[in-house]
């Protein structure tokens, strides 16, 4: 028997914003739909017979074209299946460097080759295979960051058959390309938000700092509870989790966070990190590499970093449910 559940279009938290006076000539705009395979949902302060949805528009669908790995003729795509005559674009090498930064940092807990595994167990871009230790350890020879780098505009594989998985920071990073575009036309207050990683700045409708809620990490899709509110601007968040991705077979439950060393889902207590840094694509890597490494190494590596803090919930020994919040990131906790 197989039950599959999927994050969906939920977010992993939920925004609240709320009408309020703004200048004469301003308004809050409200902005959202489908994208990336999930959705966005956007707020800015523009002029108000004014509207930068179609820009904002068009920057997400040319960022699509770029590190989709369910379009076939994305960059990404096109590199995975080795063709030729591909040049990685500009959104393309500065989410590889990026990720190759953290992946050296988190020791390879974060890793965009980990492509293969992620499609053997059903949570990538290709169908489910079923599951047995020579395949994992086949997939494993082609598994590893430091079997990719980039030179003189190409991207160079030590084995063909080694693909690249972007869905763990291709996220965060079209945040950022969003807000980045909002920037650039003036626009200081703003939360741009996709499948539930976002970057603020400014205030909110209301005049204050944006209140994000934090999911209690709860299994049921139609229950949903809220463990914690903080109040956020000028910084960007992301959440990662195991309690609502995942499929049980035969009696297994596999979730959808793949550990690259050894090539199968974690287990361990960790269920949710959520990760407040300058930038989304940041944020949003460092969310998927602490789900890898569990509750002790996220704290030792939160510690370590000045420019990043966390929130995790976790299970205790009985079963209970458990938070830590870094120094930093209980200044945000309302």
């Amino acid at each position: 028997m197989i039950r599959l559940f999927r994050v969906g279009v939920w977010a992993l938290f939920t925004i609240m914003v709320v009408s309020a006076c703004t200048p004469t000539n301003y308004s809050y705009h409200f902005y959202q739909g489908p994208i990336f395979g999930t959705s966005f949902h956007i707020t800015y302060n523009y002029p108000a017979q004014k509207s930068l949805d179609k820009g904002i528009l068009q920057t997400m669908e040319k960022f699509n074209a770029s590190l989709s790995t369910y379009d076939p003729q994305s960059t990404i795509s096109r590199i995975n299946n080795n063709d030729p005559k591909v040049k990685p674009d500009a959104y393309f090498t500065a989410c590889f460097k990026r990720a190759q930064e953290i992946s050296q940092k988190t020791g390879g807990a974060f890793d965009m080759t980990v492509a293969p595994l992620v499609n053997a167990y059903g949570f990538g871009f290709t169908s489910r295979d079923s599951i047995y230790p020579a395949l994992i350890d086949s997939l494993l020879e082609i598994t590893g960051f430091e079997k990719v780098k980039l030179d003189d505009d190409a991207l160079i594989k030590e084995d063909p058959r080694i693909m690249l998985d972007a869905s763990a920071i291709a996220k965060g990073f079209g945040v950022d390309v969003v807000a980045n575009y909002l920037e650039s036309k003036g626009v200081r207050d703003y939360l741009v938000e996709i499948g539930g990683e976002l970057r603020c700045q400014g205030k909110n409708p209301r005049g204050t700092d944006w209140n994000v809620g934090i999911d209690r990490p709860l299994e049921n899709l139609i229950e949903r509870q809220i463990e914690a509110y903080i109040s956020l601007s000028g910084a960007a968040m992301a959440t990662s989790g195991n309690y609502r991705q995942f499929y049980e077979m035969d009696g297994v439950k596999y979730s959808h966070t793949v550990n690259p060393a050894t090539g199968y889902p974690v287990d361990h207590s960790l269920l949710s990190v959520t990760v407040i840094a300058n930038d989304c694509m940041t944020a949003d890597a460092y969310a998927t590499a602490f789900m890898v490494l569990g509750f002790e190494k996220s704290v030792v590596l939160t510690q370590e970093m000045e420019s990043l803090e966390s929130f995790l919930i976790y299970s205790g020994f009985e079963g209970e449910l458990l938070t830590w919040a870094s120094p930093g990131f209980e200044k945000f906790l309302r």
